[in-house]
């Protein structure tokens, strides 16, 4: 029962905040309407780590390496060729599916500390890509002069509040897609993969076919976040790939929950919040995400929404 009501409450405060995230932003001060825009890109991110550290029990500490792939595909099509948002999500995807495809291969023929390892190094691969290969990615100073999108035949959307929707509805339809694939049986044997993989190997399933499924479904939401990216920010440099950025994201993940997609959206919102806010103070912003992982770890070793639910079994039984 308990767990039953935790999940009807649940349900009750998901549509209080998409009906806010759907009716708020025209009355709320433009920064506030941005701040939105960069948590909703990033809770697509971060819930398509979740799909890996969550139901499929593969902690990557490399996720940003497609981030940083969709975010650089885009800048390049947009800045030399001049194509248009659908043309450059196709091929962000594309290539980012492509690359995962080739890097699972390689990661997951390590388990434990070895894949941490093994992903890290794919996005050191990626940050190393962008930073020396001047000719092609600008290195150290990025690609920048990226517009806005221009969005079938309604052409450019230049204001802050028609790109959040934007942002909106890719963001929506990303947690559709996402919900749909660990609720469906695929996501359902990797939860189970992910508690026995042994007893799932005996029973006759593909483990290793499952997992490098999902490291590849997982590496395309995070390109089409990183595409997303590039019209937000209209700049793209080796940042999106380097140390930082990769634990920022697995401390989304981390923060809100895993295993829950509403935790790892959570997480985002929270973590850009944190960032945002600080780094208007101080350049050592990461001093304070760091500090956030630590108390994380030790107070709420399974997320916010693990911890809340913890509180709610507790109040029941006292």
């Amino acid at each position: 029962m308990g767990g039953l009501e935790f999940r009807s409450r649940l349900v009750f405060v998901l549509l209080g905040i998409l009906l806010a995230l759907i009716f708020l932003p025209p009355v709320l001060p433009n920064y506030f309407v941005i701040l939105l825009t960069q948590s909703l890109i990033y809770a697509i991110v971060a819930m398509s780590l979740d799909i890996l550290v969550g139901y499929a029990g593969l902690p990557s500490l490399g996720h940003s390496a497609f981030f940083a792939i969709g975010a650089y595909v885009t800048g390049i099509l947009v800045t030399r060729f001049h194509l248009g948002l659908e043309t450059n999500l196709f091929f962000s995807i594309v290539i980012a599916v492509g690359t995962s495809a080739i890097f699972g291969l390689l990661a997951l023929r390590a388990v434990g500390t070895y894949f941490l390892i093994i992903t890290l190094s794919f996005a050191m691969i990626v940050w190393g890509v962008a930073n020396r290969w001047f000719s092609l990615t600008g290195g150290d100073n990025g690609i920048s002069g990226i517009p806005r999108p221009n969005l079938f035949m309604l052409g450019a959307i230049k204001s802050t509040l028609y790109f959040y929707y934007l942002i909106l509805f890719f963001f929506l339809v990303s947690s559709l897609l996402i919900f749909l694939f660990v609720r469906s049986p695929f996501g359902k044997t990797l939860v189970a993969i992910r508690d026995s993989e042994s007893r799932m190997g005996v029973l006759g399933y593909n483990v290793w076919l499952h997992k490098y499924l999902a490291f590849i479904i997982a590496g395309a939401f995070a390109s089409l976040a990183g595409c997303l990216y590039v019209y937000y920010n209209g700049f793209v440099n080796p940042n999106v790939a380097d140390l930082a950025h990769c634990m920022k994201i697995v401390l989304m993940v981390t923060l809100g929950g895993p295993g829950t997609m509403v935790g790892a959206s959570l997480g985002a919102f929270i973590i850009t919040l944190i960032e945002n806010t600080i780094s208007v103070y101080t350049e050592r912003w990461v001093i304070a995400l760091a500090i956030v992982y630590v108390l994380t770890a030790k107070y709420a070793p399974r997320g916010i929404l693990g911890l809340l639910k913890e509180f709610q079994i507790r109040g029941q039984k006292a």
